[in-house]
């Protein structure tokens, strides 16, 4: 992509500014200037697994601003695990993101921008400090992906009580360049302290970037995975259905659709927080605080990325209705459909992909729709695995990465939601004076 704009004021950015700034100056949210069209069925027919797809449109899509040899060797360092296509029947499909190192699909977008950020940093001698806010499995995967990487260190913001053990684990117990900080309330504050650090005077100093899909390099990585889909189905056109919490699947999807990939529609399935639907009904949805769910992940009132598909739809809320689908549904649905399928179709949901399972069902019965669709399942059935057992009798074998994160010892910060004391935490990482 030759630049990227703001969402608020179009002020533009080359690749490696948005990719460093995460949020642009002006508190907008980067978007390509011009969304590049490329050939995505030329891609598909030319792949032969996962990283050829990510590669062909890694280049499509960055277009001159990453050199080719320097994608192909982020590709190689960041993806190496399959993404599989499931049938389980009736044309329903489950596309399994959850193989990488931290059981979810975060990883394809975090591992992708730091392997970037570690090749394309302008001030390579410089330090970075890496923060990120997650309601579930950014914090792990992001944690992951910079682990080991000693120019970045990484500060991490949960919701003390709103993450699963399993979740939590995967990045409070790798020490070293991490730290973890919780946060009583709920995601929503964790991002609101997030982006009052960039709005601060000492964000520049600090060398502060975001690692949430706010930031490009996470953003762009997840389009990758859509056009897989559409590799191992052989199809020429299908639904995606995506669940929905802050919305950067969705808008990768949409990306991807927009740059060439045959999509017929996208089906947004929320929980209760559902700002998303009622944004699609009025265009003005009133603010509610967060619900807590057993689909933790997608407790999200504010999803930061709804801004970018305004944007990218042009602020027409009817196209925005044309490409996207949407509903949402409760925790006694969710349970009943991790029952149902596990019984009637022998596969194992955790409880996202069963929202997203009910997305695609309500779709098919409102819409009439009987082509193939293809649920994103966005985590490991372990991550949850309370959830999993109560719903359908049987308690998820763990993989051996969130097994080893159950016997290591976590290393927490508290912290009160002031911006005030965020910052200072941030200058004591910075300055690596902070003790657990």
């Amino acid at each position: 992509m030759s630049n990227w704009k703001s969402t608020r004021t179009g002020q533009t950015a080359t690749l490696v500014d948005a990719l460093f700034q995460g949020p642009a100056p002006d508190g907008g949210l980067y978007v390509p200037s011009m969304i590049p069209h490329f050939d995505a069925m030329a891609v598909v027919r030319q792949s032969r697994s996962f990283a050829d797809t990510a590669l062909g449109t890694a280049i499509a899509l960055f277009g001159d601003q990453v050199p080719a040899p320097v994608l192909e060797q982020v590709v190689a360092e960041a993806l190496d695990f399959p993404v599989p296509l499931v049938s389980l029947g009736d044309e329903i499909y489950v596309l399994e993101l959850f193989h990488g190192p931290t059981a979810a699909f975060k990883d394809v977008g975090a591992r992708f921008m730091a392997a970037l950020m570690d090749r394309l940093d302008p001030e390579p001698e410089r330090s970075r400090l890496v923060v990120v806010a997650t309601s579930g499995d950014t914090g792990g995967a992001v944690a992951h992906a910079f682990a080991g990487r000693p120019r970045f260190r990484v500060v991490v913001l949960f919701p003390g009580e709103g993450v699963s053990d399993e979740q939590r684990r995967l990045f409070t117990t790798l020490g070293g360049n991490v730290t973890a900080v919780s946060v009583p309330g709920s995601f929503d504050d964790c991002q609101d302290l997030v982006k009052a650090a960039f709005r601060s005077s000492s964000a520049a100093r600090l060398g502060l970037t975001a690692a949430n899909s706010i930031n490009v390099g996470r953003l762009v990585p997840q389009t990758f995975y859509y056009l897989e889909a559409v590799r191992h189905g052989g199809w020429n056109n299908c639904v995606f259905t995506v669940p929905s919490g802050n919305l950067g699947n969705l808008t990768a999807g949409l990306l991807a659709a927009l740059a060439g990939l045959r999509v017929r529609r996208f089906v947004s399935a929320l929980n209760v927080n559902d700002t998303f639907l009622r944004h699609l009904a009025t265009g003005a949805p009133e603010t509610k605080p967060v619900r807590r769910t057993l689909s933790s992940a997608m407790d999200v009132s504010l999803p930061n990325n709804l801004e970018r598909l305004v944007s990218l739809t042009g602020g027409d809320r009817q196209r925005l209705r044309r490409w996207v689908w949407s509903a949402s549904f409760g925790d006694a649905a969710t349970l009943d459909c991790m029952a149902r399928i596990r019984t009637e179709r022998g596969y194992l949901l955790d409880p996202h992909g069963a929202v997203g399972m009910l997305g695609a069902e309500a779709y098919r019965r409102e819409e009439g729709d009987t082509g193939p669709m293809v649920v994103l399942a966005t985590a490991h059935p372990a991550k949850l695995p309370q959830v999993v057992e109560t719903a359908v009798g049987e308690r998820p074998a763990p993989p051996p990465e969130i097994a080893a994160a159950l016997t290591g010892e976590e290393k927490i910060v508290p912290l009160e939601p002031s911006e005030a004391e965020f910052i200072e935490l941030l200058e004591e990482v910075a300055n690596g004076r902070v003790m657990v």
